[in-house]
């Protein structure tokens, strides 16, 4: 089974309750590998809301990423989650970062995640689960991404 990095963040109310809530029902559709640290990032787009907090977990799955997003979707709204404005405040947001190395682009799904590389928020968590881990478009390693980022977002380990 590949390796599946999901990113989670949430910046509405219980933030970290959010996240485990959602990393036990993960739990139940895939096998946790490893959890990367929690960070408190600063939102990127619409600045005018609370900061995230956000996490990386590595997981195994048998599903195919299109059963694997609608799951995750499903997961997203059984917490509450509900679309307002792109880049608005979430209760919870889950995305598929890798499906090991493959490459999918349809019109619902696009992976490795297009911005990824762009955010310290799913950067700095990667490093601390798979630093060495290789992004099969970009063919630099998570590690190669971070050092050389320009580190132009505010991220704090959550203690």
């Amino acid at each position: 089974m590949p390796l599946v990095y999901l990113g989670l963040g949430s910046n509405i109310g219980d933030k970290e309750a959010h996240i485990a809530q959602a990393l036990r029902l993960i739990s139940e559709i895939c096998e946790v590998k490893k959890k990367s640290h929690l960070y408190l990032t600063e939102p990127v787009g619409n600045c005018h809301q609370d900061w995230f907090l956000n996490c990386v977990v590595e997981v195994e799955t048998e599903l195919d990423p299109k059963h694997l997003l609608s799951c995750i979707k499903s997961i997203e709204r059984t917490l509450g989650r509900v679309k307002t404005v792109k880049n608005g405040p979430r209760i919870i947001d889950i995305d598929i970062l890798f499906y090991g190395d493959q490459i999918v682009q349809t019109k619902n799904l696009i992976i490795p995640h297009p911005l990824l590389q762009e955010r310290l928020f799913v950067l700095q968590p990667m490093m601390d689960i798979n630093a060495d881990f290789v992004h099969p478009v970009l063919k630099k390693s998570i590690q190669e991404l971070y050092k050389n980022h320009p580190k132009n977002q505010k991220i704090l380990l959550h203690e």
